[in-house]
């Protein structure tokens, strides 16, 4: 038997042996271990540095900087002569984003208690905050002073979401002058934004926030936009920017310049006064338009901001509709005015001659229907010239049924009458020129399709279903005047490189010439000028210094029942007949032409055709209507008194009431 010791010690040698063994088998394990996590590493290291090195490194490079566009300039906007119109100022603006602002209200109170924030700023916050989405950064105040940015720098920590920003301001320094022409610029609403997405422009668009919405400011805005550049700014943990590494420019937008003289489209809305209306003046031989007035006018500096509630419903609910650009938008009967085209229509289609003559009783019969001259006992025995001379109504009522209404519609569509012409801004209306085909597509039942014989009698008088623009009938005048060559009104004159400054001019486009007779169109010229000489406006062109060709109109609103009389006095301001006046100068070269119409004014004589003279005086002679002259044409009670012009050296410009030059309030 052995020792009992002995068997101890073999039996605790083989349990450290046991021990040892599974010891070295963990140590093998975990080494095993190591190992393969090693080798994982290894290749993970080996692949994020040689396979994905590029991708990896890019994208460290984006979390340490940041690419910011850089906002261009906008181009300026100047009238002929280069008065800017349109410009732009730098100043700090309030910006919330309401996103990152649990309670927006409670941070505008406590905000206002270090800022003062208007109600009229809270109206149009809140507008914004309705028309845009809740990560954009919105205007809460603007213009602010250096004084106001360091009270906020002070406070900033207590309101995350809000900030200061230097923007770029556009700034309309002649404030309602003519805004309908220049338009305005505003914030890009989410259907714009889509637009911009799916166009080439997108990334040209960048970081903008403001477009044009109207007038040129909407139809150049590819000029006036520029470039945008961009900057790659190092930064920190936190987002903020550090510093510069590198940048691209932007390009500013360039200059356009205008056909309008702004100081005769400021005499022109001058002259108006309060009176609604709409003026065009163009340049026969170019199609320059030289004044593109539309009454009453807006603030184009409401909107850049963001217009406020308050405002908008004052512009949007006037009933004198001054959001309307009514040159341009506006359609309206033309009168009298129509009355020398439908003449070369006649000789045109040698439907008369212009010795031929008609006897005037002051009525023509149509069946059993009474169409009554504006003369009571009617003019006579009159021929072509007298008949527009002295406006004769039953001369027209007799040749507008002898040449039908198609005839009449193929002659007037030639000048333009219910065309486009093509003006170079947007939102033109066509107009309506009636024929019998139109009249099939207008209306669905069969009796209001079928064009009757008694509705082409008014035509002849520019009544009926004749409704134009200011613009066209502006266009067909500076045709006629320009012996029938067609000419593509534009307002844009020229645009100039913001790099090299060297100007595009617009091409003068000739649309194309009217087929008429040189000798017929000097028939109605001719007559034309004697309505300026002794005819129906004669009190206002006389002593002229220059000869010209006018016709006077005056349109109904409202249809008077055959029976009845229209009495000016008895009829609602609103539709009592508007006055309209076209006229050329001076007749033997003329360098300017017009339309105007001045709405439930009465007669063209009295209403509208004094102003045309000192239109024609400015631009022909270069005077400018005395104080007094104004008012008398202003209220069109009496012929407003001739000779007390003054030089154009003499009136200062800008008008003290206009304060160009400083950034409006």
């Amino acid at each position: 038997m052995g020792r009992p010791g002995a068997t101890a010690i073999m039996t605790e040698l083989r349990n450290v042996e046991a021990d040892l063994s599974r010891f070295r088998a963990r140590v093998l394990v975990a080494t095993l271990a190591v190992l393969v996590c090693f080798f994982l590493v290894a290749a993970r290291l080996a692949y994020l540095q040689l396979v994905r090195h590029e991708d990896l490194l890019e994208q460290a490079e984006n979390n340490r900087t940041a690419i910011v566009p850089v906002v261009p300039n906008r181009g300026l906007i100047m009238d002929r002569n280069g008065i800017v119109l349109a410009s732009n100022y730098s100043a700090y603006t309030l910006e919330v984003t309401p996103s990152k602002i649990s309670n927006l209200d409670q941070t505008i109170e406590e905000l206002s208690q270090v800022l003062d924030i208007s109600a009229r700023d809270r109206r149009r916050f809140k507008k914004l905050l309705e028309e845009s989405r809740s990560f954009e950064s919105l205007p809460l105040r603007t213009r602010l002073s250096d004084e106001e940015v360091a009270k906020f720098a002070a406070q900033r920590f207590r309101f995350p979401g809000v900030e200061i920003k230097a923007r770029l301001f556009r700034n309309y320094p002649y404030g309602e002058l003519a805004s309908h022409v220049i338009g305005y610029i505003g914030r890009i609403n989410p259907a714009e934004k889509e637009k911009l997405d799916d166009s080439d422009d997108q990334a040209n668009y960048r970081g903008t926030e403001y477009i044009g919405k109207l007038g040129v400011e909407q139809s150049f805005e590819g000029q006036l936009h520029g470039t945008t550049g961009v900057e790659s700014v190092e930064t920190s943990a936190g987002g903020r920017a550090m510093r510069k590494l590198a940048s691209s420019p932007a390009t500013p937008g360039n200059t356009v310049k205008l056909s309008i003289d702004i100081r005769l489209q400021s005499l022109i809305e001058e002259l108006f006064g309060e009176r609604r209306g709409a003026l065009v003046a163009m340049d026969p031989k170019t199609g320059e338009i030289l004044a593109f007035v539309s009454k009453p006018t807006f603030d184009p500096n409401l909107f850049v901001e963001g217009i406020d509630s308050e405002n908008w419903e004052t512009l949007n609910e006037s009933p004198d509709k001054p959001l309307l650009n009514r040159a341009l938008r506006g359609t309206y009967p033309p009168g009298s005015t129509y009355k020398p085209f439908m003449a070369l229509a006649a000789l045109e289609t040698g439907t008369r001659t212009p010795q031929q003559t008609i006897y005037d009783p002051g009525f023509y019969m149509f069946g059993n229907h009474r169409f009554r001259d504006d003369k009571e006992g009617g003019h006579g025995t009159v021929n072509m010239y007298q008949s527009i001379v002295q406006s004769c109504d039953t001369y027209y009522y007799m040749l507008a049924n002898d040449l039908g209404v198609d005839t009449i519609h193929e002659q007037m569509q030639r000048f333009g009458f219910g065309e486009l012409t093509g003006v170079d801004i947007l939102g033109e209306v066509r107009g309506l020129l009636p024929s019998t085909d139109w009249k099939r597509r207008a209306y669905k039942r069969a009796d209001q399709q079928k064009w009757y014989a008694g509705e082409t009698i008014s035509l002849g008088i520019g009544q009926g279903y004749n409704n134009f623009t200011v613009l066209q009938l502006a266009s067909a005048t500076a045709t006629l005047a320009n012996d029938g060559v067609k000419m593509k009104p534009h307002l844009v004159k020229e645009v100039v490189d913001i790099l090299t400054h060297a100007p595009t001019a617009t091409t003068r486009e000739s649309v194309g010439e009217v087929i008429a007779k040189a000798s017929n169109i000097a028939i109605i010229k001719n007559a034309m000028v004697g309505v300026n000489l002794e005819g129906t406006s004669a009190s206002a062109f006389r002593g002229a210094g220059y000869t010209s060709g006018g016709k006077t109109g005056t349109a109904q609103v409202i249809q008077i029942k055959q029976n009845e009389k229209y009495v000016a006095s008895r009829t609602e301001e609103r539709f009592r007949d508007h006055a309209l006046f076209t006229a050329f100068a001076p007749a033997e070269e003329p360098r300017i032409a017009l339309a105007m119409v001045v709405e439930n004014a009465g007669f063209g004589s009295q209403n509208a055709a004094p102003i045309a003279r000192r239109v024609f005086d400015y631009w022909l002679l270069q005077q400018y209507p005395s104080a007094e002259d104004i008012a008398a044409v202003q209220t069109a009670q009496a012929p407003a008194p001739i000779g007390k012009a003054r030089s154009l050296s003499e009136v200062p410009w800008p008008p003290a009431s206009l304060q160009a030059g400083t950034p409006h309030p």
